[in-house]
C-alpha cells in the first residue's frame, strides 16, 4: 500500500476535482489519475464515478475515505513519535480555536504551559466553529476549543469553562454611579452588535427576547470583530453586550465599564473537542489536564 496514493485520494475527495488536487500537489493530472487507478487495482473496484460531469465517490470510495484519513493520521503520528524518540524532532501540538477563545484565552494558557514544557511547540489555527471542527474531523489538528455546542458522536466533547456575557459602556457613562440598571433601560441606549450570523449575538438576542426588550432596543451599528466593537464603545458610540473574557483588560485599565443589569445573568459554555484516536500524543493529555486545572 502506497501512503502517497491514499493522501492523493483524500485530496481529490476533499477538493472535489482531480485538477485541483493536482495543482495543490504540484503534479500533473495524469499522475493523479494514475495514483487513483493504482488504488482501484488494489481494492478491485472503482472509487470515483462521473455523474453529469461531476466527480463523485462510489459507495466503495466512501468506505475507503474514512479508513484512508485514519491511516494517514496514524502514519504521520508514527513518523512524529519515532522522530521525537530519536530526538530529531520536537513534539508539536496542533490546536484549533474559535475566535474569542483563540484570541483571548488560549494564548495565555499556551504561554503558561510552555514555561513548564519549553521544548514543546504549538500551532494554533483560529476560525469559526464549523471551520475548526472540519479541520479536526480531517485530522489536521489534535484538539479544538469552541464556544458552541457540538453534536458529533465521533468527537469527545468536554465543557472546560464558562464565559459571562456582560453589558459594557464607556467608562464615564451616565450609569457609572449606579449599582445596576433595569433591563428595560437598555431601550434608552444605542446597541452595537456583532454581525447577524455571530453565535454570540444569537445568544444575546435570544436572552433579550425572553425579557421582551429586544424589539425596543435601537441598533446603531454592526461590526465584524470584538476589537472594533470595544473601540466603538470606548468612543461613546453606544453600548454592547460582550463576553467578559474579551474585555478584561479594558475593565482593568478603565477604558470600559461594566454595567450590571438587575436580574439578568447570561453565560455561555466553552468546550474542548477531541477526535477519538487509539494513540494520542502524551503531550496532548498533559495539555488537556493543564487546561482543566487552570479553568476550574
Amino acid at each position: 500500500m502506497n501512503i502517497d496514493n491514499l493522501k492523493m485520494f483524500c485530496q481529490v475527495v476533499e477538493e472535489g476535482s482531480i485538477s485541483k488536487a493536482a495543482r495543490l500537489g504540484n503534479i500533473s493530472q495524469p499522475a493523479v489519475t494514475k495514483q487513483i487507478h493504482q488504488l482501484e487495482n488494489v481494492y478491485g473496484t472503482l472509487l470515483f464515478e462521473r455523474i453529469n460531469g461531476k466527480l463523485n465517490l462510489t459507495e466503495a470510495g466512501e468506505v475507503l475515505y474514512h479508513y484512508a484519513r485514519e491511516m494517514i493520521y496514524y502514519y504521520n503520528r508514527s513518523l512524529e513519535s519515532v522522530a521525537e524518540l530519536v530526538k530529531t524532532q520536537t513534539a508539536t501540538l496542533y490546536i484549533g480555536a474559535s475566535l474569542t477563545i483563540g484570541e483571548y484565552l488560549l494564548p495565555g494558557l499556551i504561554g503558561s504551559f510552555r514555561k513548564i514544557n519549553p521544548n514543546l511547540k504549538f500551532s494554533l489555527i483560529i476560525g469559526n466553529t464549523p471551520y475548526i471542527l472540519s479541520k479536526l474531523e480531517n485530522n489536521q489538528m489534535d484538539i479544538a476549543f469552541v464556544e458552541s455546542a457540538v453534536n458529533n458522536d465521533s468527537f469527545n466533547i468536554e465543557k472546560f469553562a464558562e464565559d459571562e456575557l456582560i453589558l459594557v459602556a464607556p467608562y464615564h457613562h451616565r450609569w457609572k454611579d449606579r449599582p445596576e440598571i433595569h433591563i428595560e433601560e437598555l431601550a434608552e441606549e444605542q446597541m452595537i452588535w456583532r454581525e447577524a450570523d455571530s453565535g454570540t449575538r444569537l445568544i444575546v438576542e435570544n436572552a433579550l427576547n425572553k425579557y421582551g426588550v429586544l424589539d425596543q432596543i435601537e441598533s446603531v451599528m454592526e461590526l465584524g470583530s470584538m476589537q472594533s466593537i470595544k473601540s466603538a464603545v470606548e468612543a461613546e458610540l453606544g453600548v454592547s453586550i460582550l463576553p467578559k473574557l474579551t474585555v478584561r483588560r479594558e475593565l482593568q485599565y478603565g477604558t470600559l465599564r461594566e454595567i450590571k443589569i438587575s436580574g439578568f445573568h447570561l453565560t455561555r459554555d466553552l468546550f474542548m473537542v477531541k477526535k477519538m484516536h487509539r494513540f494520542d500524543k502524551p503531550e496532548l493529555q498533559n495539555f488537556i489536564d493543564f487546561v482543566r486545572q487552570q479553568t476550574t
